[in-house]
């Protein structure tokens, strides 16, 4: 009788995945939270060098192109640099989070993930719209960006919309959330939490006042869509390329052409 041996799977601890399900969201939430915090007041440092008094410092971080687009560099980045952290301190790998080699399959994957969510989103909102009358489509999400930006600015709010966020978000949710829950879930739970949490602040979002409901939505079939290519390929390259699409199609309509 022969014995095999196989290699272990993705998700293992001895591969690098040292959290649970608990920790992984616990610290994606403080994260998410404190980053943003940090960032804002580490943004507000500008202002207070120069002495400006409350009305200018507010009309500056409320207004400028420059102070938006630093405070996203800032919290985006000092979300990496602490979940890197602790990765690191906890000991564990950040090629088992989906940090691994590139492929070229990646890019074919990432056009197949982008069509079936476009798909899902626009069955899902049709159907929800025929039973909740009251569903607003049209809301719109507060994007911190003036849509009359033109010029080097206009390439800040690319960097802040359509750069940054994919690639962060996609290795705090699809990556280290997404492994740690799924120490203890099946994969099909593990995508409907992380979808949950990712969607969650989206609903925030909102220009008008109100929960942003089709936002919410929205985010939670892409997460969707995303977690199964994290799962199909075991990388975050696909999920980063499709969520990038995603929200260059968005920056395209409301910057480039105008269109809400």
């Amino acid at each position: 009788m022969s014995i095999t041996i196989s290699k272990p799977s993705a998700e293992t601890p001895s591969s690098g995945i040292t959290w649970g399900p608990w920790a992984a969201i616990i610290v994606v939430v403080l994260i998410f939270v404190l980053a943003q915090l940090f960032g804002f007041e580490l943004t507000r440092i500008y202002p207070e060098l120069h002495h400006w008094n409350l009305a200018r410092t507010e009309n500056w971080l409320n207004n400028s192109i420059i102070a938006q687009f630093v405070y996203v560099l800032l919290a985006e980045g000092l979300s990496v640099l602490a979940l890197f952290g602790f990765i690191r301190w906890r000991k564990g790998s950040v090629q088992a989070i989906g940090l691994k080699r590139a492929k070229w399959e990646d890019i074919a994957y990432a056009l197949i993930g982008f069509a079936v969510y476009f798909v899902i989103y626009i069955v899902i909102v049709g159907v929800l719209t025929t039973f909740i009358k009251g569903l607003n489509v049209n809301q719109q999400q507060a994007l911190g960006f003036s849509q009359s930006t033109t010029g080097w600015q206009l390439m800040l709010v690319l960097l802040s919309l359509v750069v940054l966020p994919p690639l962060v978000e996609e290795i705090m949710f699809r990556g280290f959330l997404y492994s740690g829950l799924k120490k203890a879930l099946p994969a099909i739970w593990a995508i409907i939490v992380t979808s949950l949490i990712f969607a969650s602040p989206h609903l925030l979002e909102s220009g008008s006042g109100g929960l942003l409901w089709i936002a919410g939505i929205d985010t939670f079939v892409l997460s969707c869509v995303l977690c199964s290519l994290r799962e199909k390929t075991g990388r975050l390259y696909a999920g980063m390329l499709v969520h990038g699409l995603k929200n260059f199609i968005a920056f395209a309509s409301l910057f480039l052409l105008h269109v809400h």
